[in-house]
């Protein structure tokens, strides 16, 4: 049991929320080759909007030149890689149990609600970047989801299949995970206890 994990899933502090969401901001900010707005001084809520329309706006900006789009979905998702990483780390992440756990807890900070299957199914009901996301911008973005992802289960690979920002109810993705025969063994362990 990833008590870490269990306590995360309860509660995240404020503090914590806006300091990974200023990392994302300042990650993000790089990708596009760019300095991120002062959002010190701003509460949690006004810091995710903030986000938001930052990176609407810097990806709009993206989309002027589509020749440069894949380099920065490459950026981007080489960024968020280095966040997952340092949170798979961070919170202790080892099996296939503690990447669906922390990615809920990681999507409830950024006020996503998703749930996942251990087959690796992925649905999004609700998201709060659908407000501010054109399906092209989206489209740019959900690299930092593909680089988190992978970063947070050494070497997984997240596949979105529909969206909301395309008029769907929902996003639909495939979570694929490397596994280890050390995982495989956990996860095998965790069935027969349940």
């Amino acid at each position: 049991m990833n008590l870490v994990l269990n306590l995360a899933r309860l509660y995240v502090p404020t503090f914590l929320k806006k300091q990974k969401l200023e990392e994302l901001f300042r990650l993000t900010a790089e990708a596009f080759g760019c300095e991120p707005p002062p959002i010190r001084e701003l509460g949690y809520d006004e810091c995710l909007q903030a986000y938001a329309l930052f990176s609407r706006r810097k990806a709009e900006e993206a989309l002027q030149q589509p020749e440069g789009i894949e380099s920065l979905k490459e950026r981007l998702y080489r960024n968020a890689f280095r966040i997952g990483e340092a949170l798979r780390k961070d919170l202790g992440v080892r099996t296939r149990s503690d990447v669906i756990l922390a990615s809920r807890v990681l999507y409830r900070i950024l006020k996503i609600e998703c749930t996942e299957s251990h087959s690796g199914e992925v649905t999004i009901g609700k998201c709060f970047f659908s407000r501010y996301y054109t399906s092209p911008v989206c489209r740019i973005l959900s690299s930092l989801d593909e680089g988190v992802a992978a970063g947070l289960s050494g070497g997984g690979r997240l596949v979105f299949h529909e969206r909301i920002t395309e008029g769907n109810p929902c996003c639909k993705a495939e979570l694929t995970l490397a596994t280890t025969p050390w995982e495989e063994l956990g996860d095998v362990r965790n069935e027969v206890k349940g």
